[in-house]
């Protein structure tokens, strides 16, 4: 990898590793066709004492965004209150009070997903698609994340590269998690990952900032995958992958003058949904103390018509 041209890596990386037409011309999901129904029944059967845990993270002003870009905290704001039903301005009869609320922010400002037409590659969307035809002022016209929300629900498998590579169970901010690092992890954890699976990758970066403040962790140094794993994601046929970080990939990235360009090859070539900003503490707590760490996983995106990114509230039940 030559760290001076990372246009050369990413068209050579863009080319050994597509699946360009691989599910046919109008392919709205990418690599959630491997999701298939039997997963779905190999996930479920995974569900043996029926704990839940959440992998979101809050949504509300105390986020980590910082404005990049213009995302933003969540800004939620009360329409009714109680307040208003016991001054008895709301005008319901026979003493009926209620509360309503509504909420502004980004799509992507906490855990989320990416959907297929968030990123782009020379001007090409995801299937060889010509971007300006894709995404328009309208939102994603192709793709839009709705058409992946009865899709995301089966095996995941977390691999936590933090407790079984780094220190303390963490990783250092601008660590590259290569496939060896994650061969070894799942090693480790007695799991296998394959066709289908959806990959939850923790490095305890949530946790770091969690303790020392938010800082940079919207944005800046990370640790987070390795361009080398784009191989990895390719030929074992995940489903989905997701993180406990920001950007999903090592910050700063692996070459000079590059951003992010492990995504411009896994998202409109490979055609794979990414998570970020997931919190898989609570999970990994539980996975390291009973040795378990593969699990049922429903995680649908909201379906917001035409959007290129959705925020998500994932279930893990063990």
């Amino acid at each position: 990898m030559n760290r001076l041209d990372p246009e050369g890596a990413i068209a050579e990386a863009a080319e050994a590793y597509s699946n360009w037409g691989r599910w046919g011309a109008d392919d709205r999901i990418g690599t959630l066709n491997f999701l298939d129904e039997g997963k779905r029944r190999e996930g479920a059967a995974l569900v043996r004492r029926g704990t839940a845990f959440s992998l979101s993270q809050a949504f509300d002003m105390n986020g980590p965004q910082k404005g990049w870009r213009r995302r933003t905290n969540p800004v939620h704001t009360m329409l009714d209150t109680g307040s208003d039903a016991a001054l008895g301005v709301q005008g319901f009869p026979h003493g009926l009070g209620g509360a309503d609320d509504v909420i502004a922010m980004p799509l992507q400002c906490s855990t989320q997903w990416d959907g297929l037409g968030h990123i782009f590659d020379h001007g090409k969307a995801w299937n060889g698609r010509a971007a300006e035809r894709v995404v328009t002022a309208d939102g994603d016209l192709v793709t839009g994340i709705e058409h992946m929300a009865p899709h995301v629900a089966g095996r995941a498998v977390l691999l936590d590269v933090g407790r079984v590579i780094g220190v303390d169970g963490e990783l250092p901010d601008g660590f590259a998690i290569t496939e060896e690092h994650l061969t070894a992890t799942a090693e480790a954890h007695g799991v296998a990952v394959g066709r289908g699976d959806l990959v939850l990758v923790r490095t305890g970066q949530l946790a770091r900032a969690r303790r020392e403040g938010w800082g940079d962790y919207a944005g800046g140094p990370a640790p987070g995958l390795s361009f080398t794993t784009a191989g990895w994601l390719h030929r074992t046929e995940v489903a989905a992958i997701a993180t406990d970080t920001w950007g999903f990939e090592v910050r700063p990235n692996e070459f000079e003058h590059a951003f992010q360009p492990l995504h411009q090859v896994a998202i409109p070539h490979i055609g794979l949904l990414i998570g970020e900003m997931w919190d898989l503490e609570a999970l990994a707590e539980d996975c390291a103390a009973d040795g378990v760490h593969d699990v049922w996983l429903t995680a649908a995106p909201l379906p917001i018509t035409g959007a290129v990114g959705s925020p998500v509230s994932p279930v893990a039940v063990k």
